[in-house]
């Protein structure tokens, strides 16, 4: 399955004004990347995967839509995916957006 591309382009426009803001083909999908680190990706298998802090991890998978991002059969403490359920609208996809850049711009640039 290709990214949504309507996903990835409301996402460009969320990022718009964001510096240091790069993209990236990975896992299938488009990934967003903030000085290198990734914050956020339109999913090759549906939805937005997000990068948060691996601290939140649990916290965040108790909100709508959330679940654990899975890779090789292993979840992946830091990374969620958001079903398309969760990020119809830009009010439910800029909260999931505005963390994935908050987190990516708090490691060290690549």
């Amino acid at each position: 399955m290709a990214y949504d591309e309507d996903l990835a382009n409301r996402i460009r426009e969320l990022l718009a004004d964001e510096p240091s803001v790069t993209e990236k083909r990975m896992f299938g999908g488009l990934a967003f990347l903030v000085a290198g680190n990734m914050s956020v990706a339109a999913s090759g298998q549906g939805g937005l995967m997000v990068r948060v802090d691996p601290e939140q991890t649990d916290a965040l998978l108790a909100k709508p839509h959330a679940g654990p991002m899975v890779m090789r059969g292993r979840s992946m403490q830091g990374w969620l995916r958001v079903d398309d359920e969760g990020v119809r609208t830009k009010r439910q996809l800029q909260p999931w957006v505005n963390r994935g850049v908050a987190y990516a711009r708090s490691l060290p640039p690549k």
